[in-house]
């Protein structure tokens, strides 16, 4: 029987984890699954200012610095989850996610929570394949 292999995604290009108990990505089985994603610096290692469009967009540059170390990339995202401290916030989110899947966006869920870690406006997560990808539209 042959192995199958859970391999660990670390980039110095975004922020590492809030609290050390997870990783930044797990790539397994061609298929890359990466832990929420807030609008942190790597630099300062805090939430960058101005509310939720400067932290969707910064979270979604991290978001995409963590897929290209996982061999992957924004045109290969299947699925996201968008968690909004503010339901309110989610046009201001989906102009900012638009700029960034604005050709065969991947499925999608939004909500509001209660609390998100450092009382961030946002958080997304994302599950992406691995490997040469072949997009095909199929309307019936």
């Amino acid at each position: 029987m042959s192995k199958l292999v859970r391999q660990i995604i670390t980039t110095l290009k975004a922020p590492p984890p809030v609290v050390p108990v997870y990783s930044q990505a797990v790539s397994f089985n061609n298929l890359l699954f990466l832990s929420g994603s807030l609008g942190i610096s790597k630099e300062t290692n805090q939430l960058v200012e101005g509310g939720v469009v400067p932290q969707a967009i910064q979270a979604l540059e991290n978001i995409k610095n963590v897929l290209e170390a996982g061999n992957s990339n924004l045109n290969q995202v299947l699925k996201t989850t968008v968690y909004l401290k503010d339901i309110n916030d989610f046009s201001a989110v989906n102009e900012v996610y638009h700029k960034y899947f604005n050709k065969d966006p991947p499925a999608r869920t939004a909500f509001q929570i209660a609390t998100l870690p450092l009382n961030a406006a946002v958080e997304i997560e994302v599950i992406a394949a691995v490997g040469d990808v072949v997009t095909v539209n199929s309307h019936l």
